[in-house]
């Protein structure tokens, strides 16, 4: 079996948490409470980071905000190995160039949409993984369709993979039936969990990882539920699975931002606000996640 454990050489593995970015009333970046953040992440049993993806907000940063997120992170993590940053763009020389700055700054991986600007087809997709991997750092697929309209099947996958651009992929499809397609085409592709709300499910299937969203709030439980779900420990990975599930299920949802955010300062971390577009949950959205998280906390999840 596959081991799920983060390693030096392999740093796309375990749980890489997809990183919300605190900001201030006046929505600028708290990059104190940022590296906090991250130490209080790899204190309390996650592997590494995921800086600029959407849960950070990337497309509404500055380059420099951005670039100063990534330098951030690696210094707050103590180990660059244990960055991957988000290096999604419209172009893909402007993905290359973040993934050679992420390269510069140490960081072990970076995470990569397709082209998300249009419906790109099969040779676009395959030459813009490419032009990425020339920046000498491993990249990590994410294939999220629902967003990009652009799917990383199997099939697709299996191509990129053997043209050598990359390394894994973050699965975020949500059918979990690709999970044994995947490992039938491309067996030395890594599958990382992409949604936190299949997470039990493709541990079960083989996935060597989890780029993480609700850890932001709960890291030590979904830490035990990670490994107890990829040790196949029912007995211990069910009970947390069902107990969490109304908040994972968020991750999967529009407002996940918004979600994560309010999570984490019901728990006494630093989400705040979200930059516009994105606003405020209000009404039955807020209910719901103010009654979940709370109910989590009673149960002893920290």
């Amino acid at each position: 079996m596959t081991s799920p454990t983060w390693t030096p050489d392999r740093p796309w593995r375990g749980i890489m948490v997809a990183t919300a970015l605190p900001l201030r009333e006046d929505l600028s970046v708290d990059y104190d409470a940022y590296a906090e953040h991250v130490r209080h992440l790899i204190a309390n049993g996650c592997d590494g980071v995921v800086p600029n993806g959407s849960l950070g907000e990337y497309q509404t940063l500055t380059d420099d905000e951005r670039a100063r997120v990534v330098r951030t992170a690696v210094e707050a993590a103590g180990d660059g190995a244990r960055v991957m940053p988000g290096v999604s763009a419209y172009g893909s020389a402007e993905s290359r160039r973040w993934a050679e700055q992420a390269a510069e700054a140490g960081c072990g991986s970076v995470l990569l949409l397709p082209p998300n600007a249009y419906r790109a087809d099969e040779r676009a997709v395959r030459a813009h993984y490419a032009e990425v991997a020339k920046a000498w750092v491993p990249v990590v697929a994410y294939n999220n369709p629902l967003d990009t309209r652009v799917d990383l099947t199997p099939e697709l996958l299996n191509r990129i993979h053997s043209d050598g651009s990359i390394v894994a992929v973050k699965e975020f499809s949500g059918d979990v039936r690709r999970a044994y397609e995947i490992a039938e085409l491309a067996p030395e592709l890594d599958l990382l969990i992409g949604a936190d709300d299949v997470l039990l499910e493709l541990a079960l299937a083989g996935a060597v990882g989890w780029i993480a969203g609700y850890p932001n709030a709960f890291p030590a439980t979904c830490a035990e539920l990670y490994h107890a779900a990829c040790a196949r420990d029912l007995d211990t990975a069910l009970p947390l699975y069902k107990s969490l599930h109304p908040l994972l299920r968020q991750d999967s949802k529009t407002e996940f931002v918004q979600s994560i955010k309010l999570s984490m300062d019901l728990v006494g971390r630093v989400g705040g606000p979200t930059r516009p577009p994105r606003a405020a949950l209000t009404g039955a959205t807020e209910a719901v996640v103010r009654a979940a998280t709370e109910k989590a906390l009673a149960a002893g999840h920290h």
